[in-house]
C-alpha cells in the first residue's frame, strides 16, 4: 500500500492533505468513539474518467461576468476571475472533479461571498465523493451485504450521530433534499449505472427523467421536521426507484446517507469501512504500504513525498517522479482510486510499478509492501550551527507527535541548539490534542484553544500544563496549506508571544471533527462537532492566522501540477526564517 496525501482541497481527512492512507489497516473495532481531530481541508481524488449524462439544471458553469457590465443590480455579486470560471468548466467536462474541487475552493477562501463558486463546490464535492466511494472495494461490498431495511437502520443511525454531536441544529429537509441531489447525480454517472445496472439493463434517460419528476413531486413538499421523517421519505424515495427503475432500494439509501452527512458543511463526511481504517491509519502514524505520498496529475500519479526509510526510498523513487502504470495497467486508464486499489496490499506481497522522473525514459520497478512509519518530525537540522539555530519540519500532529517533537528537541540540544526554526508549512493538521500538546512544550501558561459547540460536552479550554518548557528563541513557518491543527499550534505562539511567524497567512479552517464508527456496515462518519478560537478568542474559519513577517511567494501552478523547487533554489521563507532567528538572538 501507499500513502496517498491529500494535497487539493475538499474533505478531509485527517485533507491540504489529502488522499489519506490507502492499504492495510488496524481494525477500527477498539477506537474510541468520537475522538476529536481537526481534520486537513477535504482531499479531493480524481474520480474514473468516463463520460456521463447530467441533468442539465445541475451542470453548467455560469458565464463569467463582462468586464463592462452594469453596477446597478440589486445585489452586488462580488468579481471572480473569469479565468476560474473556465478551467473550471474544463476540469468538469474532462471529469478531473478532485482538481475542479481544489480550484474552486482555492478561489472560495479569496472570495467568500462568490454564491457560485459555492454551488461549484457543492457539486464537484458530490461527483468527487461518488467517484471514491465506487472506486472503494469495501462500498461495493456494502451494497451486497446489506439489504433495504439494514441500510434504513444505518441512514438512521448517521442522522442520530448529527442530532447527537453536530456543531448545529440539523435541518432535516435540508439532509433529505441533498441525498436527493446525490441520487440524481448518481444517475448522470455511467460508472454508477453500470455497477447498479449492468452494461445491458441500462433505464433509458426517459425512464430517468420521469423518475426525477416523481421523485420531486414526493419529496419537494413533503414536510420533515424529524430524523423520523427523514428516514421515512428516504425509505419512499427508494420504493420509488425500485418501482421505477428496478434500482437496489439498498443504494438509494446509501445515496441519501452519503448526502445527507455531505450536505452538513465541508468537512463532514461518510466513511466507508475502508476510508475509516484509512483515517485510523493516518491518525496512528503507521500502515503497510509503499511509503510514498501522492497526488493525481495529468495521465499519472504524481510522487509528492517518499518516506524516509521506505520501500519506495530503497527503490530510488524521488519526489516529481511519476507513476505512470500499476501492475502493468496504465493510470491513463485508472482513476486514482482505481491506481490506489492496485497498489494496496498485504504486507510481503509486491507490485509491480512504471515510473517516469523528469524527461527520461520509462522503468521497471518491483517494490515490496512493509510496514512504514510515518514521522511527523522530519528533516531535523542545524540551520547555523555557529549561531546554534536548529531546524525540523512538522509534517502532521498525530499520536507519536508528542515523542516526536521530544525527540527532535533533544537531538538538537545535544547539537547545541539555541533557537529553533519549525516549519509548519504545508502541514495539514490532525489530532486536536497533539498540537495542544506540541503548544504546551514551549508555553508556561495559560489557553492555547477553546473549543464550542452546540453540545456542552464540546466546550472545553486547553490550557498549558507542562513542567518542562523550552524556552529558547521560536520563528514559526506557516503558508496557505498549514491548516487546522497547524492553526492551533501557529495561533498559540502568536497570542502567546512566544515566537515570530513567518511566511504566508495560513488556509483558515476553525472546526474540530470527531470520528465515530457506525454499528452497522462497519462505516463512519466524521463529523463538525465544535469551532475552536485562539487563547484572545480569535477565529480561525476562513480568517486563518496572519503571520509577523510576510513572505510573498511565487504563484503556485496551475491545473493541479507540482514545481519542485530544484536543489540549489532559495527558500524564501526558510530565509526570512533564519535571519528572524539570528535577530532573535542579537536581542537576547
Amino acid at each position: 500500500m501507499m500513502r496517498l496525501r491529500e494535497v487539493l482541497r475538499g474533505a478531509a481527512l485527517v485533507s491540504a492533505a489529502a488522499f489519506g492512507l490507502v492499504g492495510v489497516r488496524p481494525s477500527f473495532s477498539q477506537q474510541p468513539q468520537g475522538f476529536p481531530t481537526v481534520a486537513a481541508p477535504s482531499v479531493p481524488v480524481q474520480p474514473a474518467g468516463v463520460e456521463r449524462t447530467i441533468p442539465p439544471q445541475l451542470l453548467p458553469v455560469p458565464a463569467a461576468p463582462a468586464s463592462g457590465a452594469s453596477a446597478s443590480s440589486a445585489v452586488a455579486v462580488p468579481a471572480i476571475d473569469p479565468d476560474i470560471l473556465v478551467r473550471g468548466q474544463r476540469f468538469e467536462q474532462q471529469r478531473r472533479w478532485g482538481e475542479a474541487l481544489s480550484l474552486y475552493e482555492d478561489a472560495y477562501r479569496s472570495n467568500p461571498a462568490a454564491t457560485v463558486l459555492n454551488e461549484r463546490i457543492d457539486l464537484a464535492r458530490i461527483h468527487y465523493d461518488l467517484g471514491r466511494r465506487y472506486a472503494d472495494a469495501s462500498f461495493r461490498r456494502s451494497l451486497t451485504q446489506l439489504d433495504e431495511s439494514r441500510a434504513l437502520d444505518l441512514y438512521a443511525e448517521v442522522l442520530n450521530k448529527v442530532y447527537t454531536h453536530y456543531v448545529a441544529d440539523p435541518d432535516w429537509k435540508h439532509l433529505v433534499d441533498h441525498g436527493t441531489l446525490d441520487l440524481e447525480v448518481a444517475l448522470g454517472e455511467p460508472a454508477f449505472l453500470a455497477n447498479m445496472f449492468g452494461a445491458a439493463g441500462q433505464p433509458q434517460p426517459q425512464d430517468i427523467n420521469e423518475f426525477r419528476r416523481e421523485l420531486h413531486q414526493t419529496t419537494d413538499n413533503r414536510p420533515i421536521r424529524s430524523a423520523d421523517d427523514a428516514r421515512d421519505a428516504v425509505a419512499a424515495a427508494a420504493n420509488l426507484a425500485q418501482d421505477k427503475l428496478h434500482l437496489s432500494p439498498t443504494c438509494t439509501v446509501l445515496e441519501y446517507t452519503g448526502g445527507a452527512a455531505g450536505g452538513l458543511d465541508e468537512y463532514s463526511t461518510f466513511l466507508t469501512p475502508d476510508q475509516l481504517n484509512d483515517l485510523y491509519s493516518q491518525i496512528e502514524g503507521n500502515f503497510v504500504g509503499l511509503g510514498v505520498e501522492l497526488k493525481s496529475a495529468e495521465n499519472a500519479l504524481l510522487i509528492v513525498n517518499v518516506i524516509r526509510n521506505s520501500p519506495a526510498e530503497r527503490a530510488g523513487l524521488k519526489s516529481a517522479d511519476r507513476i505512470v502504470a500499476v501492475a502493468g495497467k496504465s493510470t491513463r486508464q485508472l482513476s486514482t482510486d482505481q491506481a490506489a486499489e492496485l497498489l494496496q496490499g498485504p504486507e510481503g506481497t509486491s507490485v509491480e510499478l512504471a515510473v517516469v522522473s523528469g524527461n527520461g525514459p520509462e522503468r521497471s520497478l518491483t517494490l515490496r509492501r512493509e510496514h512504514v512509519d510515518v514521522p511527523s518530525v522530519d528533516d531535523i537540522r542545524m540551520l547555523d550551527a555557529e549561531r546554534g539555530i536548529g531546524y525540523f519540519k512538522l509534517t502532521c500532529f498525530q499520536k507519536t507527535t508528542s515523542r516526536d517533537l521530544d525527540n527532535a528537541l533533544w537531538q538538537l540540544h545535544r547539537q547545541g541548539m539555541r533557537s529553533l526554526v519549525m516549519d509548519l508549512r504545508g502541514n495539514p493538521g490532525g489530532l486536536l490534542t497533539a498540537a495542544v500538546d506540541a503548544a504546551d512544550k514551549f508555553i508556561d501558561q495559560g489557553n492555547i484553544v477553546s473549543t464550542r459547540g452546540r453540545s456542552p460536552q464540546e466546550d472545553y479550554n486547553y490550557t498549558a500544563h507542562s513542567l518542562s518548557v523550552w524556552h529558547l528563541p521560536l520563528v514559526v513557518l506557516i503558508d496557505g496549506d498549514s491548516a487546522s491543527a497547524s492553526e492551533i499550534f501557529a495561533g498559540a505562539i502568536r497570542d502567546h508571544s512566544r515566537g515570530v511567524l513567518v511566511g504566508t497567512r495560513s488556509y483558515g479552517k476553525g472546526s474540530v471533527q470527531g470520528i465515530f464508527p457506525l454499528a452497522i456496515g462497519g462505516a463512519g462518519i466524521r463529523l463538525t462537532t465544535a469551532k475552536f478560537y485562539s487563547p484572545n478568542g480569535h477565529p480561525f474559519a476562513h480568517v486563518g492566522v496572519q503571520p509577523d513577517i510576510v513572505v510573498h511567494q511565487a504563484a503556485k501552478p496551475i491545473d493541479g501540477q507540482v514545481a519542485p523547487r530544484a536543489p540549489g533554489d532559495p527558500d524564501a521563507i526558510l530565509t526570512a526564517g533564519l535571519e528572524a532567528a539570528r535577530r532573535q538572538l542579537a536581542q537576547q
